[in-house]
């Protein structure tokens, strides 16, 4: 492992994040990403310190600690963890060394919402709530979910409310996550996030597009410094196009936001964590891996996925979709690559790893920038009659009714 050395920073950028009673050494926070943030990928990344950064054995010192980050578990449906079905309980769990064990709930309906996180407090199963505004899918927002909920005040107010009231009881803290809006004509963001401040919640998260823009485009940090302008009792995190380190200071000196949430950014680069810790302490040590060390991370990551599915197939199958984010920037050939995207076993996968050589360099440029799909904008799928108003009506309040069950189930 590789690192670029330069002169270090005196004194930290951003000080711990305070989630409630927890303490986050590294301001950042993994965003719940589905298919993609399970008990497997969060452990790589907890890792990514002696892994990857500089207290990895025979690093350089840089007196900085490993990435001691926020790891939020992917999207858990409020109704399907009540129902206790065998994929929302699997998802639930995390490993013995696992802290603060964090959960992002998904619901459109209050009383749900509460049953869930009441489960999860009285069983003891989360340290940490995390309600999901913001997911932009289009079989959510059409039953009124995500990021078209904040629209409906009163609904959004009930569903944080009794989520945080819950929360209270075993002195788990809860947050939101959202999007600005549904579109450039139907901001929701400052409005929910006081109210959300309001209810008690203990951060706020601002991924800087509508719902209409998915991933596409720029994320407005303008509307993060805004928030934070506004909120001003609890912490205001900023997300959306942090690639790099380099991205996450630039957001902070630009905004203000207290700390960062890292989503696509981390795609195949989990040693992400530890440059953020090593910026957000002073630093200047970046990790730089050769092709060899990101393999490795890759061999690694696809044994970790066959102890979270118990299943060697299901994990080599998983394993696929991450594979050219692990390899962007590399020559690794097409031919390798294509195969590599097919695995369906760990002898197939050491195989054709074994076909590459380790010594290749870190590729610099070719290997940064945006990872994952960043679609087009388009019309937000919606419940009919929906922007007519922003409180709910009678078939609006039927169509959440059913919203859960919808989404659960596929």
């Amino acid at each position: 492992m590789t690192a670029v050395d330069g002169s270090a920073r005196v004194g930290a950028v951003l000080p711990p994040l305070r989630i409630g009673r927890h303490v986050i050494d590294s301001p950042v926070v993994l965003a719940p990403m589905a298919g993609i943030t399970n008990r497997a990928f969060r452990r790589l990344c907890r890792e990514s310190g002696t892994r990857f950064g500089p207290d990895r054995p025979g690093a350089p010192a840089a007196g900085v600690s490993g990435a001691s980050s926020l790891y939020v578990s992917e999207m858990i449906t409020s109704r399907a963890l009540v129902e206790r079905t065998p994929e929302s309980m699997r998802l639930i769990e995390h490993d013995p060394d696992e802290h603060p064990r964090s959960i992002q709930l998904y619901s459109v309906d209050p009383a749900t919402a509460r049953a869930a996180a009441r489960m999860l407090v009285t069983e003891d199963r989360a340290d940490h709530i995390d309600l999901n505004f913001g997911c932009p899918v289009p079989k959510v927002t059409r039953k009124g979910g995500g990021a078209a909920l904040p629209w409906k005040k009163d609904l959004f107010r009930a569903i944080v409310g009794a989520v945080v009231e819950e929360g209270a009881r075993g002195d788990v803290p809860v947050t939101v996550k959202m999007r600005k809006g549904i579109d450039d004509e139907h901001l929701t963001y400052l409005d929910a996030a006081l109210a959300a401040e309001q209810e008690g919640v203990a951060a706020v998260a601002l991924h800087g597009r509508t719902a209409s823009q998915a991933y596409s485009g720029t994320a407005d940090w303008a509307a993060i410094r805004l928030l934070k302008q506004t909120v001003t009792t609890v912490p205001v995190l900023g997300n959306g196009d942090i690639w790099s380190a380099e991205d996450a200071l630039r957001m902070v000196a630009e905004t203000g936001c207290d700390g960062v949430v890292v989503g696509r950014g981390c795609l195949g680069r989990p040693w992400l964590f530890a440059d953020l810790a090593a910026a957000f302490a002073g630093s200047d040590v970046r990790v730089t891996p050769n092709l060899g060390e990101v393999t490795d991370a890759l061999r690694t990551h696809a044994t970790y996925l066959c102890d979270f599915y118990g299943e060697e197939g299901r994990a080599c199958r998983d394993i696929r979709k991450h594979i050219a984010w692990y390899l962007k920037g590399f020559p690794a050939g097409s031919t390798v690559r294509n195969s590599l995207a097919l695995v369906d076993s760990l002898s197939s996968l050491d195989a054709l790893i074994a076909m590459l050589d380790p010594d290749v360099p870190w590729p610099g440029d070719a290997a940064e920038g945006q990872r994952g799909r960043a679609g087009s904008p388009r019309r937000v799928a919606l419940p009919e009659q929906w922007l007519e108003s922003r409180e709910l009506s009678e078939t609006h309040r039927r169509t959440i009714a059913e919203a859960e069950l919808s989404v659960s189930g596929g």
